[in-house]
């Protein structure tokens, strides 16, 4: 990509911001622009183009929207990676799937909160309206790019020490078993699609109003008790849901 000064079409009726997002666009489809590679910054952009950093936001916002780069807060703007093939069956394991694919997994914990539980959630988990839980917020990522944003609900007082371990780990699968369940499976897989709300986009790099993915699940130990409720939402363009039958 050419650091020198690049002139753009003017008084052609095509707006400044549209040339330049087409001009990185077809940079990405060349591949001059690789995938998961940084784009310039905003401020080389706009020496680039010759125009206001306003103007190149504006491109890099229209490209977000397409679907072909991610802008990471504090981080910069990146080229999106093809979407994962994420498989659904009974032994669903996040790090398995991603590590399977070449990239590294790791899970960031947000938040964690005692409560009663809802009659959703009791219904899921098989205990009373009210009946003790703890909450979790969590963040997925492969190769530092967030794939999902979950809520996660176990029942208290058997996963209290549920949340340091996943903090430490990374993974809901080692926090299982730090607290006795060395292996678990998926009872029952629920999936559907809606925008994302402003707390899901912020967590997963997305531009307001993209399209998600949410999968509701409960997973049970080996003696078939509900060990952990699940609510994924997936960025829609970074993963591919594999059903199994």
């Amino acid at each position: 990509m050419s650091e020198l000064i690049e002139a753009l079409r003017r008084g052609e009726g095509l707006a400044a911001w549209r040339q330049i997002a087409d001009a990185l666009e077809g940079e990405i489809a060349a591949g001059q622009l690789a995938q998961g590679a940084q784009l310039p910054t905003e401020a080389a952009l706009a020496v680039r183009f010759a125009v206001n950093r306003h103007t190149v936001r504006r491109a890099l916002a229209a490209l977000a929207e397409r679907g072909l780069v991610r802008a990471s807060q504090g981080r910069g703007t990146f080229v999106e990676v093809p979407p994962l093939a994420y498989p659904i069956g009974r032994r669903t394991r996040f790090s398995e799937i991603v590590t399977g694919a070449g990239r590294e997994p790791w899970g960031d914990l947000i938040s964690q909160s005692e409560g009663a539980a809802s009659p959703e959630v009791a219904a899921m988990l098989a205990v009373p309206e009210g009946a003790p839980l703890l909450e979790l917020v969590t963040v997925h990522r492969a190769d530092g790019v967030p794939l999902s944003t979950a809520r996660t609900w176990l029942p208290l007082p058997r996963f209290a020490g549920f949340a340091g371990a996943y903090e430490t780990s990374g993974s809901i699968t080692r926090a299982l078993a730090a607290c006795g369940v060395p292996d678990y499976t998926r009872l029952s897989t629920r999936i559907r699609a809606r925008m994302a709300e402003p707390a899901e986009a912020v967590r997963l790099d997305l531009t307001p109003g993209r399209a998600v993915i949410v999968v509701s699940s409960v997973n049970v130990d080996g003696e078939g008790l509900p060990v952990q409720a699940n609510r994924a939402v997936f960025a829609a363009d970074r993963v591919e849901l594999v059903v199994g039958s």
